[in-house]
């Protein structure tokens, strides 16, 4: 029996960004396509089969160890975008400003779906999603130099909309305009997790 199940929910791709150099900007640039290996996407910064722990996991470990790399990609939704640029009370947050890999628009409260899915495009490279990217003080340089003093408003405005962070699960290519699938692990949800959020 499988233990992924393909969904009725389709999206399509309507943007990409590569950051070369995170050390010269967090700001990605925009492709027309994307080419994906195990390690992530080529030329890539965050790429790597491994990276270095950062402040998401240091309740697990020491921060700067070396760690498997499940932030390959950070995926967002277009619906989710116009909702935080709405909340930000700005006309529209460009994915390159908060270092955007993929966006993809028609999928339902995006952020929200579960770990473990699986992304598949019409080509057929694979993206399986690690969990909800919480939204940081990162972008708000790079917002404020469009939208003076509205930096500050990203973090709160993104709440619970900041998309996904997934690593490559089949290699291939991204194109804008790809189809995407989304397939969810069968698999109920474990009743003692209100319980575990309370420790």
């Amino acid at each position: 029996m499988p233990a992924l199940l393909p969904t009725k929910f389709k999206g399509r791709i309507v943007w990409l960004g590569v950051n070369a150099n995170r050390d010269d900007t967090l700001c990605n640039v925009p492709v027309s396509e994307m080419e994906l290996t195990l390690a992530g996407c080529v030329g890539e910064s965050r790429a790597g089969l491994t990276r270095a722990s950062c402040g998401r996991v240091q309740s697990q470990y020491p921060r700067g160890t070396e760690i498997r790399n499940t932030r390959q990609l950070a995926i967002v939704s277009a619906e989710e975008l116009a909702i935080i640029a709405k909340n930000m009370d700005v006309p529209a947050i460009d994915p390159a400003w908060i270092s955007a890999s993929v966006v993809i628009e028609g999928i339902p409260d995006f952020t929200m779906i579960p770990p473990a899915s699986r992304l598949q495009s019409s080509g057929g490279a694979t993206l399986t999603v690690d969990m909800e990217n919480r939204p940081c003080v990162l972008p708000a340089p790079v917002i404020d130099a469009h939208f003076p003093g509205k930096g500050r408003l990203f973090k709160p405005a993104a709440k619970n909309l900041r998309g996904v962070t997934a690593w490559v699960e089949r290699a291939g290519i991204l194109r804008v305009g790809d189809e995407i699938i989304l397939h969810i692990p069968d698999q109920p949800v474990w009743p003692h997790l209100a319980d575990a959020r309370q420790q």
